[in-house]
């Protein structure tokens, strides 16, 4: 596995309680949409030479110049550290790592089912997908508490307007208000919202990313609705 070396190169919040964290891509970093890395930075909090690391999903396309990864801000040591990192700082990546990434058969369409920070693997997919303008057929179901959690939504709406091959259904399980101006749904992802979609779609393969619970329930859904399991693809993201 190799090792980069990169720095922080900015900060944003992309959501209540979500950060994305930019980096300085390195040099002949090739990486596939989908996969992740391994990011080590320094421990303040113990001897000056610990480090830290926690594994993180690439939110950016393989085409663009910097490194993006997005996290939830809990309350653990990394991310705390993460939070407030000067920029300029060092850090270590690992990687890339993982086979999240899209089939190669473009007659296949592919659903993906996202819920809260599992968006940040497909955002590099649907990005990479627009700018090479590829042939598959995509659908991106996001679920997500509120409108206040759901990270890039404005991005994926923009995806949807630049790429004719793809769907976007977000999707709100706890909506307070959402109001008139809401264009997407309410309610978990469910076999039912998925073949008033998906329905005509010829073959599909299923892609499932999120925390450990909601991949365990949602990946339940397209084998409820017929899908073989060979055909569906997770990937959880403990600890996020």
């Amino acid at each position: 596995m190799s090792v980069y070396q990169a720095c922080l190169i900015g900060r944003t919040k992309v959501a209540d309680g979500t950060m994305a964290f930019q980096f300085e891509k390195p040099k002949h970093f090739d990486i596939k949409p989908g996969q992740y890395i391994d990011l080590t930075i320094p421990d303040p909090e113990h001897q000056v030479s610990s480090r830290i690391t926690h594994a993180c999903s690439i939110a950016s396309s393989p085409l663009s110049q910097d490194l993006l990864v997005t996290t939830r801000m809990r309350s653990t040591l990394f991310k705390r550290t993460l939070a407030v990192l000067p920029i300029g700082s060092a850090a270590q990546i690992e990687g890339p790592m993982g086979s999240f990434h899209l089939h190669n058969n473009t007659a296949r369409p592919a659903v993906l089912l996202a819920g809260g920070i599992g968006i940040a693997p497909f955002l590099s997919i649907l990005s990479y997908a627009a700018y090479e303008k590829l042939n598959h057929p995509l659908f991106l179901f996001y679920a997500n508490r509120k409108l206040k959690d759901a990270a890039f939504i404005d991005d994926l709406w923009q995806l949807e307007r630049d790429n004719p091959r793809f769907r976007f259904v977000p999707t709100l399980t706890r909506p307070a208000n959402p109001g008139l101006s809401w264009k997407g749904k309410t309610g978990h992802i469910s076999s039912e919202m998925l073949f008033a979609q998906v329905g005509h779609a010829r073959d599909p393969i299923y892609y499932v990313a999120g925390p450990p619970d909601m991949v365990a329930a949602t990946s339940e859904t397209p084998g409820n609705a017929g899908v073989d399991e060979d055909d569906i693809r997770s990937e959880e993201f403990a600890g996020y």
